[in-house]
């Protein structure tokens, strides 16, 4: 069982840091983004390894995490789209389209995932 639980943290990649809602429960890994205009910060999805973008109101950009935290692989998904799955993907990180490119998030960046009050965590 995974020590996240659906709520909301901090991102840290490098000297940038932006707002977390983790989604960690089936039922919000599901629901996602779906019915939202847009996403303030990130989003991640864990476990995943796979998204689509079906419904979505907007375009997002996507990082794929392997289990240390390291971007595997990232691309921008236009609405009513389905995503490949990535193999080693552990983790996925939602953000509005152009997002990660302003915090200089690429493949091969590793990030820091803070969630609640309990400081650092590792997933």
């Amino acid at each position: 069982m995974s020590k996240w639980r659906d709520g909301n943290g901090r991102l840290r990649s490098g000297q940038v840091e932006v707002e977390l809602e983790v989604a960690a429960s089936y039922r919000a890994r599901t629901r996602g983004l779906l019915g939202r205009d847009g996403v303030k910060g990130v989003l991640l999805l864990t476990p995943a390894g796979s998204v689509h973008t079906f419904r979505m109101r907007f375009p997002i950009d996507v990082a794929y995490l392997d289990r240390r935290l390291r971007v595997i692989a990232m691309r921008t998904m236009a609405p009513n789209r389905l995503g490949l799955p990535r193999l080693r993907s552990r983790h996925v990180l939602e953000a509005e389209a152009g997002a990660m490119a302003s915090w200089g998030l690429r493949v091969g960046s590793v990030v820091e995932l803070l969630q609640g009050e309990a400081g650092p965590d590792t997933l």
